[in-house]
């Protein structure tokens, strides 16, 4: 039972806006610090810990999983940069399709190499049209996969590129300014991909203030990802969470 992607399913249904906290295992390598991440996020109600990186220059990635599995009950799920980055132990994995790229290494070639591996698991296999938005500077994502983003003024291509991965029977869709990204993707193109597809759109990448959240949330957002931006300011976890669950609320009484 794909109980992690009927969530996301249900709670789009309702309107209803989810949190993650992207942890990087290249960077969680003081225990420390890891826990009071952990322990931050719990205090926070976040809905979902991804796990991964563009690159992994360690072996903590498993290590990693394991600290945040025995230390809360939010789900982990595996963002994977390549096919090593699978860990049986968390919960489910979003098996990224670079739909925005046209390198087939990581439209299918990666995947190739992981279908068994994650075939043998019991990760809940979340499938997921991931698209990459120029946000000015290069980025680990556009670096790494060898392609070229998403002009941030070019909406109609963006919304073109999430309904071909919707038709082409992926589950979600998220689009990444990329990791540390100096600017978050417009509010422009967020809406107009999220009136163009059905199924959850999940947003990341320059979100390093509350403002910049709420427009991302406005415009149709139904997952909001925070990563880079914690290391400098921890508090702003606290303040999109309780936007969040505001937003939530209201839902609920009407």
């Amino acid at each position: 039972m794909k109980q992690l992607l009927k969530k996301l399913q249900d709670k789009k249904a309702r309107d209803e806006k989810s949190l993650a906290v992207l942890i990087d295992p290249d960077k969680a390598t003081d225990l420390g610090q890891l826990m009071r991440l952990i322990n931050l996020c719990v205090e926070n109600k976040v809905d979902y810990l991804l796990v991964g990186g563009s690159l992994i220059t360690n072996e903590n990635f498993s290590q990693v999983v394991a600290i945040v599995k025995s230390n809360c009950e939010i789900p982990v799920v595996i963002f994977p940069g390549n096919h090593i980055q699978i860990d049986s132990n968390a919960d489910a994995i979003f098996l990224l399709s670079l739909i925005s790229g046209r390198n087939p290494d990581f439209l299918i070639g990666q995947h190739v190499l992981a279908a068994p591996i994650l075939k043998q698991s019991k990760l809940e296999i979340i499938p997921m049209g991931y698209m990459l938005v120029n946000s000015g500077a290069p980025t680990s994502a556009s670096y790494m996969s060898n392609t070229v983003p998403i002009p941030s003024n070019k909406p109609t291509i963006a919304a073109c590129t999430a309904m071909a991965g919707e038709m082409l029977g992926l589950k979600t869709i998220y689009m990444d300014a990329g990791s540390g990204a100096d600017q978050p993707i417009p509010q422009k193109l967020i809406s107009t991909v999220a009136r163009s597809i059905e199924i959850p759109l999940v947003v990341g990448g320059g979100l390093n203030s509350i403002d910049r959240v709420n427009r991302a949330l406005e415009a149709g957002a139904d997952m909001i990802v925070i990563g880079n931006a914690l290391e400098k300011e921890e508090r702003l976890l606290i303040q999109i969470s309780e936007r969040i669950h505001t937003l939530n609320q209201k839902l609920d009484i009407h």
